[in-house]
């Protein structure tokens, strides 16, 4: 991934969605930093929790990214997002937002659909009763899917004629077609490999196209299902229905607003709270007073935060909001390297007094060549060392604990 990945929240009206955008964009409950920063009307900047390096060497006291932070070895890495808005059945026709929901969508990497599983609201977000959220999850690939075939079948005569005159591969062609999704040729390779297609372009049918299709949504389109709300007390139907058709590592539960109302409490004083933990602890449960919480006065807030853990937390372990975000950037495949200037230990100069001060999130298996582009752009570098000193070379891979910790050599 040549750039920084963006990943996609989309729902339709009333699911929970910008609820949910707000809980991404703060880097630490602790603090309450680095609250939801809008680039442009439809982005922000979210904070994704990883595993910091500095837990490896027992540096986290000396942890200081440059930026988002980290907190006793959880680091609250940058992520781009986009609020994909105007989802409604008929979105590939354009019905509601629908030509700016699918517009917005193909710049995403990948796509967190937050999917009301209360049962009181319909497709298009109106109170209801018993709604069957397992048509939400269906029915947006399906927008999806109808999108592309339906602009890919409107030229496909013009397509094949074209194809068949310059002699391309199916490859190249297709990529041409896809390109405006933000596909790549790899990409194209991996969906025709996928179904197994070998049979030549110009003899494809209508039920071609579609398997054709439908592989490339699912590449180029990875999608986490958030199933939001899950402490309604009419969540477990939808949930069942929707965790017995599709895969466990697709599926987060989540409840948004909880995770809001957490946050605020924190940063009133009245709770401590780890971001993605499985409680909170109130000055009731501070007789040391080592957080300084304030004390909770109010009968109805206490039975609030009580009803929190028991629908919640001793139900379900957390209120899934952070590891929506982290199950999207295992879809992408994406880990952290550490870019420092001194390899040995990890500061950037010799007056700083912070470590990991850099990170970068790619893809596992990038060529090192590559990272040193996306870090260093066109400044030279001459050689690039790992730990211990040890040289790196430009054709070795980025792995987890392998080559993301990096030192840029610059010169000729």
């Amino acid at each position: 991934m040549g750039r920084d990945p963006l990943i996609g929240l989309v729902g339709k009206p009333s699911s929970g969605k910008s609820t949910m955008l707000n809980s991404l964009t703060d880097a630490t409950a602790k603090t309450g930093a680095f609250p939801f920063t809008t680039i442009d009307p439809n982005k922000a900047t979210g904070y994704l929790q990883i595993d910091c390096a500095c837990g490896r060497f027992n540096l986290q006291k000396q942890c200081k990214p440059n930026y988002g932070s980290c907190h006793n070895g959880k680091r609250f890495v940058p992520v781009m997002l986009l609020d994909v808005a105007g989802l409604v059945p008929g979105a590939h026709e354009g019905r509601g937002l629908g030509n700016k929901f699918l517009d917005d969508l193909r710049h995403a990497d990948a796509l967190i659909h937050v999917v009301d599983v209360s049962g009181s609201t319909d497709a298009e977000g109106k109170a209801t009763e018993m709604y069957d959220a397992l048509q939400d999850v269906e029915w947006l690939r399906g927008e999806i899917l109808r999108w592309i075939e339906g602009n890919l079948k409107e030229k496909w005569g013009s397509i094949k004629r074209r194809h068949t005159s310059t002699k391309s591969t199916s490859v190249a062609t297709l990529q041409n077609q896809f390109s405006g999704y933000g596909s790549t040729s790899a990409v194209v390779q991996r969906c025709l490999d996928r179904i197994k297609l070998v049979e030549p372009l110009e003899i494809w049918n209508d039920r071609t196209i579609h398997r054709m299709v439908s592989a490339f949504v699912d590449e180029k389109f990875p999608t986490i299902l958030a199933l939001n709300k899950i402490d309604h007390p009419n969540s477990d139907r939808c949930i069942y229905r929707i965790s017995q058709k599709y895969d466990s590592e697709k599926i987060v539960l989540t409840s948004a607003i909880s995770e809001v109302f957490i946050r605020r409490l924190v940063k009133q004083g009245f709770v401590h709270y780890e971001q993605g933990g499985g409680d909170v602890i109130t000055k009731a449960e501070d007789p040391e007073d080592l957080y300084h919480l304030k004390e909770i006065t109010d009968e109805r807030l206490q039975e609030r935060i009580n009803t929190l853990r028991d629908m919640l937390f001793y139900r379900w372990g957390s209120t899934g909001v952070i590891r929506a975000l982290q199950a999207a950037a295992n879809a992408l495949h994406l880990i952290p390297v550490f870019s420092v200037r001194n390899i040995h230990n990890f500061k950037n100069s010799d007056s700083d007094d912070g470590v990991f001060k850099d990170c970068t999130l790619v893809k596992r298996g990038t060529h090192v060549e590559s990272v040193v582009r996306r870090i260093m752009g066109d400044i030279p570098v001459a050689f690039i060392e790992g730990l211990g000193g040890t040289r790196v070379a430009m054709s070795d891979t980025v792995e987890e604990g392998k080559n993301d910790i990096l030192c840029f050599k610059l010169g000729r």
